[in-house]
């Protein structure tokens, strides 16, 4: 029997699997009930994909070439762009004015606080607390005026254009909102408490007293604010250890990244210069994946290569940008629970797509997976999967097993470093190093 067939087989058997104990040991039906009956038998989810191994043999293949919507496997796409538009090191940059008077024996700044970002993607509760303690190192715990942010401006979680408020005035000011909330211990909520005390304990902060600044004025969005007095500067963490969290979590938001370099036609003109066409042209609605996007399974394995040799080009494996099932948390280890098991944890390093209803639904798993008898790269998807996500998934997992074993079993690889925190690596720098490009004094560091 070819491995085809094997497949084939192996997703007739699963069909069976869901079958319940009791209506297959039931008795025969009256004749008037055989269609209820039968409205009560499992379809298998009809699989697609594309196997090969890491020298580009191509081992197994069902409708390679045939256009799916590869959800948020486009994750890796944009990873890919970030990384050759911007670097593994590029750090946002979000900067801190005063627009007044600094009256720093008064504890307060007679102005606005300006806040002017290029886009940092992961800036939360915990970027927050390290500007406030900057704010109080530097006497300022009131400011007479607002907080003022510019369009560029993001922090916490939208879930990408699915959640994105349309309305840019409105999303600023929620974005506004939310920075002046942080600051302002008396606004507080439950959600910023719970940080606070998960950042005491990880970064060894005392937990009292906890840096406050009262923002008396109010919030504004300007599109291009004006300045006067620069304070410092907050820079991100490295865009690598940002994408990989977004990767692990598979975050909507990543198409901040995306947004920071191009538009998702720019991206769809990258992949087509860099992926073979064949039968299935490429097509990027989003840098996400939300949306209809469309990829096929053999398009999606070269994505995967040629995004792991630029990484290798820069430095990087894979472990490091995307997550290593058994090793990591988010999507793949959640997901796919008998992968990130023994024995066959820590031999995956892939990234999940799903889709509940776009299309239809669907769910796409690919990656590379270590083997006894070397590494292959995959890509593995469900279509047509909506209102059955979960056992398209388990159909999924099934044929990576399936997989293992046809080549000698599962070889474990090494796992990547732990995931950083928003603020992790993040530092606050004051006006006179800034002013010199970041080459003076650092006040924190995470």
């Amino acid at each position: 029997m070819t491995l085809t067939g094997r497949r084939l087989a192996l997703a007739l058997l699963i069909a069976l699997a869901f079958v319940h104990p009791s209506e297959a040991a039931a008795p025969a039906r009256p004749a008037k009930n055989t269609r209820h009956a039968t409205h009560r038998a499992v379809k298998p989810p009809a699989m697609v994909w594309h196997v090969e191994s890491i020298d580009g043999t191509v081992l197994d293949s069902r409708d390679a070439d045939a256009p799916i919507n590869p959800a948020s496997v486009m994750k890796v796409a944009t990873s890919w762009w970030a990384l050759e538009k911007l670097g593994p090191d590029y750090r946002f940059t979000t900067s801190f004015y005063a627009r007044g008077t600094l009256e720093p024996e008064k504890g307060q700044l007679r102005g606005d606080l300006v806040v002017k970002s290029n886009g940092d993607p992961d800036f939360q509760a915990e970027n927050a607390f390290l500007v406030a303690q900057s704010l109080n190192k530097m006497g300022i715990k009131r400011i007479t005026g607002s907080v003022v942010v510019d369009a560029s401006f993001w922090m916490g979680w939208e879930n990408g254009s699915e959640g994105r408020n349309p309305d840019e005035d409105a999303r600023a000011e929620t974005m506004a909102a939310r920075l002046r909330s942080v600051l302002d211990v008396r606004r507080w909520t439950r959600h910023t408490r719970s940080a606070w005390i998960d950042y005491v304990a990880r970064t060894g902060t005392p937990r009292n007293p906890v840096p406050s600044v009262q923002v008396i004025g109010g919030i504004k969005y300007e599109r291009e604010p004006a300045t006067t007095t620069l304070l410092f500067e907050h820079r991100s963490k490295a865009l690598a250890d940002t994408l990989r969290r977004f990767n692990c979590f598979s975050n909507n938001d990543i198409e901040r990244v995306g947004m920071s370099i191009g538009s998702p036609s720019d991206l769809a003109v990258m992949l087509a210069d860099r992926l073979v066409a064949a039968n299935a042209p490429v097509l990027v609605d989003t840098t996400s994946g939300l949306g209809e996007n469309r990829l096929s399974p053999r398009q999606i394995v070269a994505m995967l290569r040629g995004f792991r040799a630029t990484a290798s080009g820069i430095g990087l494996p894979v472990e490091q940008l995307l997550p290593v099932s058994g090793c990591d948390p988010g999507t793949v280890t959640g997901a796919f629970p008998r992968l990130a098991s023994p024995p066959y944890a820590k031999a995956l390093v892939a990234k999940t797509g799903t889709l509940t209803s776009t299309d239809g639904g669907i769910t796409v798993l690919a990656g590379f997976l270590n083997t006894a008898q070397g590494e292959v790269v995959f890509c593995v998807a469900v279509p047509h999967a909506a209102g059955r996500i979960h056992q398209a998934r388990r159909t999924e997992e099934s044929f990576v097993l399936d997989l293992i074993a046809q080549h000698g079993g599962a070889m474990p690889r090494t796992c990547g470093p732990p995931l950083l925190a928003p603020d992790e690596q993040a530092t606050i720098i004051t006006a006179a190093s800034a002013s010199s490009h970041g080459s003076g004094n650092v006040t924190s560091a995470r």
